[in-house]
């Protein structure tokens, strides 16, 4: 890659890391990749509702918040009618490159930020170099590198001689494991006949490339509220339901769901809350949590358990429960015919040292919701890990990303591409 073409890389990555923005509220980030897609001269630019189905989102937050950030976003420099398009946090783009006859492929890299503070020591290269977080969250987990990325595998391709076609989807909600979904049911994907997700980091150095990557966990993300009675809770005590009683016995339960032998699961209750004061009986709580399994029947196992677990803890205690879905993705397997196609532009590669056929992610991802779409409809998936050496771990305040590892990202996924087109044309 040409130094001029990666400094720009790089300055769009570090102006996306000032601006994190969590899931539905990418709207800062949504204008700089429209504008970034209208500089490379892309054929098509479909962006908010037009790439998201109708009725599918979940985890939305609510109309103050999202306006919140809609005004900062104005306030920073976003465009006013990307803006307009976004209104109500429907956010992300999908840019399309159309290059005559041959295959459809697709690459999706997701936008969107966490809600944890960044790093404030001087050791911290964003801090050291100006360019650390400006808002409430941070790109604790490289979605600022996964957008530059697109941007620069577009421009590539664009200045290649590929034959086909090239959609690259920018998808909000990926740490809710929410916009995954909206997308893969936007209709977008079902003419895609090779489709290449992307992942720096995931604790491979720079300079490794991992081909295909699996391990998927299903996951199903939920809210429980449970509602009480209040009462006087030193007058009379037994005149009310115990909201965080219910919650607590819960709980406890949730982790007593028994392993399933077909393959692992996983519960966890990562959130608890409830009450008013120490002299009132809580009248509500809430537990937001999640069941994961090796495959999607795994999950679904634990979720059906975890759902009559919540169900029968708010009866034995007065109150009753309601349940919502926060996020949910299932599980996927990565296609050997492009594993064995990113192997070989990696292996060709000279900026990669440790080409690396396949590995195991362990944990989650709503890629696999495109994944299984493309998958469904004829085509091929794989999942791409992009080595990075990164000084703390994903989702810690002082994770960053080696920038070197933008441009071997942006050089194996392009040529990836057009070996896709060249073969398949």
């Amino acid at each position: 890659m040409q130094q001029t073409r990666h400094d720009a890389l790089v300055d769009l990555r570090r102006d996306l890391h000032r601006h994190p923005e969590p899931a539905w509220r990418e709207f800062y980030t949504t204008s700089r990749i429209v504008e970034e897609c209208e500089r490379i001269g892309v054929d098509e630019l479909l962006v908010g509702p037009e790439v998201l189905a109708d009725g599918e989102r979940n985890a939305v937050p609510d109309d103050d918040e999202l306006r919140q950030w809609h005004d900062r976003a104005e306030e920073v420099g976003a465009r006013g009618d990307i803006l307009e398009r976004t209104e109500g946090g429907y956010t992300g783009a999908i840019a399309v490159l159309e290059r005559g006859d041959g295959p459809t492929v697709g690459l999706r890299v997701d936008i969107d930020g966490l809600l944890r503070e960044e790093a404030t020591d001087d050791d911290h290269a964003p801090v050291r170099e100006g360019f650390r977080s400006e808002t409430d969250g941070m790109h604790a987990c490289g979605h600022d590198a996964h957008a530059t990325i697109g941007i620069g595998v577009l421009e590539a391709v664009a200045e290649s001689d590929f034959e086909g076609t090239l959609k690259v989807f920018f998808q909000p909600g990926e740490e809710m494991v929410a916009g995954g979904k909206p997308m893969a049911k936007s209709g977008h994907l079902d003419d895609v006949d090779a489709f290449l997700a992307v992942h720096v980091g995931l604790d491979h150095p720079t300079g490794e490339v991992v081909a295909g990557i699996d391990g998927f966990l299903a996951v199903h993300h939920f809210r429980a509220d449970f509602e009480g009675v209040p009462a006087h809770a030193g007058g009379k005590p037994n005149e009310g339901e115990n909201a965080v009683q219910a919650m607590a016995t819960a709980i406890q339960n949730l982790y007593a769901i028994p392993r399933h032998d077909d393959g692992p699961t996983r519960v966890n209750a990562g959130m608890v809350g409830g009450g008013t004061a120490t002299n009132i009986i809580p009248e509500e709580a809430f537990i937001e949590g999640e069941v994961r399994g090796e495959t999607t029947e795994l999950m679904e196992y634990t979720r059906e358990r975890a759902e009559r677990v919540l169900d029968h803890a708010a009866g034995m205690h007065g109150c009753s429960v309601e349940l919502s879905t926060v996020g949910e993705a299932p599980s996927a397997t990565s296609d050997q015919a492009l594993v064995d196609v990113v192997l070989d532009a990696a292996t060709r590669n000279d900026a990669v040292d440790t080409p690396t056929e396949r590995d195991d992610l362990g944990g989650s991802e709503d890629a696999t919701y495109l994944m299984q779409r493309v998958q469904a409809h004829g085509g091929h998936a794989a999942y791409v890990g992009v080595g990075t050496d990164h000084p703390g771990g994903h989702h810690t305040a002082t994770f960053d990303v080696d920038e070197e590892s933008i441009a071997i990202g942006v050089d194996v996924l392009s040529a990836s591409i057009r070996r896709i087109g060249a073969e398949r044309s």
